[in-house]
This record gives C-alpha cells, structure tokens and sequence, in this order.
C-alpha cells in the first residue's frame, strides 16, 4: 500500500476508493485485451458489414420489407462465407528483420524484413510487428494521474477511463508497425519487405511479435498467423532540442593524473624545441638529423593540449503524479550532450538510479551516442533526496572544469544541492524544469514544462 493511502479498516479490507480502482483495472484491463484481439482479426469492411447486418436484423422485426430481408441476407452470407474462409488460410513463413541500431521518438523509421515461403502455397498476405502489451498493471492505474484530470467532471474522475486511455497511449512503444505492399511468394520464394514505425517513448524496444496477416478474399477478416522470426533490439534515444550556440564557463586546469582524470590528451601542440632522450619518450618523437648530428637520441617536445571536462548532472527524482517533467529532463540532458563539442574536450553524465552511475563521453573514450544510449534507459526514482548526488559529483569536483545540473522541479532538497556544490567549489549551471513561473528565489535558467524547446533557444551565448 502507498504511503499516501488511507489506514485500512480494522478487519484487514482495502479502503473504498482502492477496491474500487482495482475493480475498474480488471474491468479495462480484460476488455482492452479482448477489444485488441477483435481489432487485429477484423478488418474495416468486416465492422461495417457488422453494423449493417445489426441494423438490417432490427429494422426487418415486424416489417415484410424486401429490400431490408435482401440486405440482411447478403450481409449474413458475405460473413458466413468469409470468417470460415480466413480461419482456413495457411502460411509457413521465416523472416529475419533487419534492425538499425537507433531510432529517435517521434521520428519514422523503416525497418527491412526479409521473409521466405516454407510453404506449399502461394502466400498473399501482409506483414504487422505487433509492440509489447502497453497495459499498466494495477500500481501504476492507481498511483498515477493523467494531465488535467482534476478538471474532467465528476463521472470521468470516478471511473478515470480516460486515465485508463492516457496510460495506454504512454506505455505504447510505437505506432504502425504494419507493411504497406502486399506479399505475393510462390512456394521457396523469398522477398524484402518494409516496414514503418514511429517510437514513442525512448529506452529499449524489443521486436518479438512479427504476425503474417492472412486476409479472406471478401476482405472482412483476417487470420493473424505468428512468423518465425529471431528476436530484434532497437534502442530509441530521447527526443532532443535545438541549442543556440553555448560557451560554458570554466577552462582547462593541469593535472597531473594526466588524461583519464581530465584534460591533458598527450603531447600532440605546437613543436617547441628539441631536447635529450629520456626513457619513456615514444620513438616517433625521436629527431633523426639531431641524432645522427650529435651521436646522441634527440627527441622533439611538444606543448601538451590540454581539454575541459564538463560534468552533465541529471536530476532523476520524480514525485509527480505524471512523469512529464522528468521526461523534458532527460531529453534536456540529450540536447546538451549531442550540443558540447565532445571532439575537444570531454563529458561526465551522472545520475543516481540505485547507486551512482558516471558515464564519460570525449576524446579518447566513448563517443556521444553512448550518453544518449544510456540516457534512453534512465527511469524516474520515486523517493529519497539529493544527498548522494552531491556526493557523486563532489567526488569528481577536483577534475571537472563546470557542471550542467539539470533539475526536474524546485524544492528545499534540491536548493541544497546546489549550496553543497558551490561550498565544494563546483562551477556549476543550474537548469530548472517545471510547471508555470519560475518559483521565488530559484537559481540558474528556467524552463517551463510543456514549452523546454522555447525556452531552451533563450539561453545565453555564455551560460
């Protein structure tokens, strides 16, 4: 039971309003799966001819009209002939889908599948990859809250259908999904089909449920036949916004732990001078006429380059009754890594999700696509502070040059956040997300929710 929720009664019963919620989640939950499994074997022209079939059985009690008795009869042989006629097609197929290794939200994606006919029979039909249940368990059904719900009337809040509606639009992986050419294989042929999606959430999708459509002739049904398919991954990475052209503050400081804790990347400057050998010097240094002019191993020194390091700080705390914020959040810490120049310096993600995670982007390490990898897999935490995230980035506040916080929400946790890192001496750049104005008192750049890409083209060239 959630902390939130009423003391159940003395004889152990849920509170009203609980059973009552549960009730209603079985109730959608086994009618969204029989309406599904209708939906996927009934074309349109077959619900049509429903409805006529419907209409014409009411209109023709009591009345000896001709034409309604013609139109029932037709209605009622094309289904009689045509349902039988779809649950006797047969299809033997193998396919193997051909997967690029990311997608992007709301952005269209065609993916190939090769498909073969193991059959005796020339197979017409279509292809459709079906995505995961997007049903939320009874948790989320309970817990959560679609946008404006307290301002829907009092009828729609008891019975939160349109809650049930917004829960399965959000957890629905992608859209489409089905092929638009026909597939028209002789016995042994094979051909390559493709496919269109949209994702809509970010994270991993796994494509598992690849369906041979095999339609009667009259077009009214349709047998949904599983394919022989090996599993596919794709990795949807998180929406990203347009960024002005940025300059975070800070430079380039020496270390002397050299290029894994920051910013010297070797010696690759401007030639300075020559001077003697000294083991451990690489011998493409080594300065051949001066060798051979002295008698002795000369090498060439060069100014070191030297490279910022940026911390990128991902607030993922969430305990909003939707996770909108946290979403414009992460999607937020996407622009900025896909934004700095990881070419000439290097980038710190961290978040807690558990423990503490620390992923480093740059010169010489990993390339910015595997923040936006590990971003798309980041989920929301419902409960703590902010305590160990300054930790973490207290821990790695000697090596960074400054730091992007980005923050999902204002409150007293995470304004002592912010004063435990400026008393450690982290440079650091506060990004705000939330709802309305911006709170009294709130540090840094503020973007409202619903409306990030607007107020991210506002930032200042140097933040």
């Amino acid at each position: 039971m959630h902390a939130n929720s009423p003391v159940p009664a003395g004889d152990g019963t849920l509170p009203r309003s609980e059973k009552f919620d549960r009730s209603l989640h079985r109730i959608y939950f086994r009618s969204s799966g029989i309406h599904d499994c209708i939906h996927r074997r009934l074309r349109p022209a077959g619900a049509s001819l429903g409805i006529v079939l419907v209409l014409a059985t009411c209109l023709g009690i009591g009345h000896s009209r001709v034409p309604i008795y013609q139109l029932f009869s037709l209605s009622l042989a094309m289904i009689v002939i045509g349902l039988p006629w779809a649950l006797l097609r047969r299809a033997t197929l193998e396919a193997t889908r051909e997967v690029p290794r990311h997608a992007t939200v709301g952005e269209k994606l065609r993916l190939a599948v090769r498909v073969r006919n193991h059959g005796r029979r020339v197979a017409r039909a279509w292809l459709a990859e079906t995505p995961t249940d997007p049903r939320p368990d009874e948790v989320d059904f309970i817990k959560l809250r679609e946008p404006g719900e307290e301002l829907r009337n009092r009828f729609d809040r008891t019975f939160a259908y349109f809650r049930w509606q917004w829960l399965l639009l959000s957890r629905r992986l992608f859209t489409g999904g089905f092929s638009r050419e026909e597939i028209r294989l002789n016995p042994g042929g094979q051909t390559r089909v493709f496919i269109e999606i949209t994702p809509q959430r970010r994270g991993v999708i796994r494509l598992h449920d690849l369906r041979v459509l095999l339609p009667d002739p009259l077009g009214l049904f349709q047998k949904c036949v599983k394919v022989k398919a090996p599993a596919a991954t794709l990795i949807v990475l998180p929406r990203r916004y347009p960024l002005p052209l940025i300059e975070l503050p800070g430079g380039a400081a020496f270390k002397v732990s050299g290029e894994s804790n920051t910013n010297a990347i070797g010696t690759s400057g401007e030639f300075v001078g020559l001077r003697e050998y000294r083991p451990g010097d690489p011998l493409r240094q080594i300065h051949w006429k001066s060798w051979a002019r002295t008698g002795r191993p000369i090498v060439k020194e060069l100014e070191d380059t030297f490279y910022p390091r940026y911390g990128l700080v991902l607030d993922t705390l969430s305990t909003e009754s939707n996770d909108s914020s946290f979403e414009e959040a992460v999607s937020v810490a996407a622009s900025f890594a896909m934004t700095i120049d990881t070419r000439e310096s290097l980038l710190d993600l961290m978040f807690i999700k558990n423990e503490a995670h620390v992923f480093t982007a740059g010169r010489g390490v990993e390339r910015a696509e595997k923040l936006l990898e590990v971003l798309a897999g980041v989920t929301p935490t419902r409960s703590g502070d902010h305590r160990a995230l300054a930790q973490l980035v207290l821990r790695h506040g000697d090596d960074l040059t400054s730091c992007i916080v980005i923050l999902n929400g204002w409150d007293d946790s995470r304004a002592e956040l912010l004063r435990d890192l400026e008393r450690g001496g982290v440079t650091c750049v506060p990004i705000l997300i939330g709802h309305g104005q911006r709170p009294e008192g709130a540090p840094g750049f503020w973007l409202e929710s619903g409306h990030v890409g607007r107020d991210l083209m506002r930032l200042p060239p140097k933040l």
